[in-house]
Protein backbone atom coordinates (compact mmCIF):
# COMPACT_ATOMS: atom_id res chain seq x y z
CA UNK A 1 0.00 0.00 0.00
CA UNK A 2 1.29 3.70 -1.27
CA UNK A 3 1.15 6.71 0.92
CA UNK A 4 -1.97 8.01 -1.36
CA UNK A 5 -3.82 4.67 -0.31
CA UNK A 6 -2.69 5.31 3.33
CA UNK A 7 -3.82 9.27 3.45
CA UNK A 8 -7.24 8.05 1.23
CA UNK A 9 -7.77 5.70 4.66
CA UNK A 10 -6.61 7.79 6.98
CA UNK A 11 -9.02 10.97 5.44
CA UNK A 12 -11.87 8.40 5.05
CA UNK A 13 -11.43 7.40 8.98
CA UNK A 14 -11.18 11.00 9.95
CA UNK A 15 -14.41 12.41 7.95
CA UNK A 16 -16.10 9.41 9.33
CA UNK A 17 -15.71 9.94 12.78
CA UNK A 18 -16.25 13.58 12.63
CA UNK A 19 -19.64 12.93 10.70
CA UNK A 20 -20.50 10.30 13.52
CA UNK A 21 -19.92 12.97 16.16
CA UNK A 22 -21.57 15.95 14.27
CA UNK A 23 -24.91 13.99 13.78
CA UNK A 24 -24.52 12.77 17.51
CA UNK A 25 -24.10 16.35 18.64
CA UNK A 26 -27.19 17.69 16.17
CA UNK A 27 -29.66 14.63 17.57
CA UNK A 28 -28.33 15.43 21.02
CA UNK A 29 -29.63 19.43 20.28
CA UNK A 30 -33.04 18.23 18.55
CA UNK A 31 -35.01 19.20 21.09
CA UNK A 32 -35.58 22.65 19.59
CA UNK A 33 -31.79 24.43 20.92
CA UNK A 34 -30.66 26.94 18.09
CA UNK A 35 -27.35 25.20 18.55
CA UNK A 36 -28.23 22.67 15.95
CA UNK A 37 -25.33 21.55 13.32
CA UNK A 38 -26.91 22.91 9.48
CA UNK A 39 -27.90 19.73 7.44
CA UNK A 40 -25.62 21.65 4.69
CA UNK A 41 -22.45 21.07 6.91
CA UNK A 42 -23.64 17.50 7.77
CA UNK A 43 -24.17 16.69 3.54
CA UNK A 44 -20.64 18.22 3.11
CA UNK A 45 -19.18 16.25 5.78
CA UNK A 46 -20.55 13.06 4.32
CA UNK A 47 -19.51 14.04 0.88
CA UNK A 48 -16.35 14.90 1.73
CA UNK A 49 -15.87 11.00 2.82
CA UNK A 50 -17.40 10.74 6.36
CA UNK A 51 -20.66 9.05 4.77
CA UNK A 52 -19.82 6.01 6.69
CA UNK A 53 -19.97 7.70 10.12
CA UNK A 54 -22.75 9.20 8.61
CA UNK A 55 -24.83 5.89 7.88
CA UNK A 56 -24.14 4.64 11.26
CA UNK A 57 -24.68 7.78 13.30
CA UNK A 58 -27.95 7.70 11.66
CA UNK A 59 -28.87 4.55 12.46
CA UNK A 60 -27.19 4.78 16.26
CA UNK A 61 -28.97 7.91 17.16
CA UNK A 62 -31.93 7.38 15.16
CA UNK A 63 -31.54 10.79 13.70
CA UNK A 64 -32.52 11.76 10.21
CA UNK A 65 -33.75 8.57 9.47
CA UNK A 66 -37.66 9.56 8.74
CA UNK A 67 -36.98 13.25 6.94
CA UNK A 68 -36.98 11.74 3.20
CA UNK A 69 -35.61 14.99 1.45
CA UNK A 70 -32.42 14.60 4.12
CA UNK A 71 -32.01 10.87 3.06
CA UNK A 72 -31.92 12.01 -0.80
CA UNK A 73 -29.32 14.47 -0.15
CA UNK A 74 -27.10 11.97 1.26
CA UNK A 75 -27.12 9.61 -1.23
CA UNK A 76 -26.22 12.38 -3.31
CA UNK A 77 -23.64 13.05 -1.25
CA UNK A 78 -22.38 9.32 -1.26
CA UNK A 79 -22.69 9.43 -4.92
CA UNK A 80 -20.06 12.38 -5.24
CA UNK A 81 -18.07 10.74 -2.69
CA UNK A 82 -17.70 7.46 -4.43
CA UNK A 83 -17.50 9.19 -7.80
CA UNK A 84 -14.23 11.16 -6.57
CA UNK A 85 -12.69 8.27 -5.66
CA UNK A 86 -13.45 6.28 -8.61
CA UNK A 87 -11.70 9.11 -10.59
CA UNK A 88 -9.20 9.32 -8.59
CA UNK A 89 -8.78 4.95 -8.72
CA UNK A 90 -9.04 5.59 -12.09
CA UNK A 91 -6.31 8.49 -12.26
CA UNK A 92 -3.82 6.09 -11.14
CA UNK A 93 -4.17 3.33 -13.41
Amino acid sequence: MNTFDQFLIAWFGFTSLMAFVLFGYDKLKAGGSSDRVPERHLIVVSAMGGWLGGLLAMLFFRHKTVKVSFQLKFAVAFFVWAFLVYGCWMARR
